[in-house]
């Protein structure tokens, strides 16, 4: 997987979902996809991020990226501070197991965010 238009290819039907979806992709070095994963929210607009199961997939997969999804279910792709809150966390703990956070991508009807292109990462 190359590059944000990419990952946003392989999450792009997690626009139309009515609640939050958060979907992780699990990578080797050259950024072959190794597994996915995904958890569903009940609300429509707050999810906790599971560091604690996306470290131990990441241990378990063997990974050395991952790429992080969700959804706004509002439409607009805007990461909210809960947003770059919870990739912070997950940033630290992955980085203790030296696994890149590659990205983190919002996908809305009307487009998408990529942190990294943001300079959030």
């Amino acid at each position: 997987m190359t590059g944000s238009a990419a990952a946003g290819a392989l999450f792009a039907q997690l626009a139309s979902e009515p609640n939050e979806v958060i979907a992780i992709a699990y990578l080797t070095e050259d950024r072959r996809v190794l597994g996915l994963r995904h958890t569903r929210s009940e609300s429509r607009d707050r999810m906790v991020l599971p560091i604690r199961a996306i470290a131990a997939d990441a241990i378990a997969f063997d990974a050395r990226g991952v790429v992080l999804e969700h959804n706004h279910p509002s439409g607009d792709p805007t990461p909210s501070a809960a947003d770059r809150d919870a990739t912070r966390q997950l940033l630290r703990a992955l980085a203790a197991l030296e696994v890149r956070l590659v990205d983190h991508l919002v996908i809305a009807s009307t487009g998408n965010s990529s942190f990294r292109a943001l300079g959030f990462l």
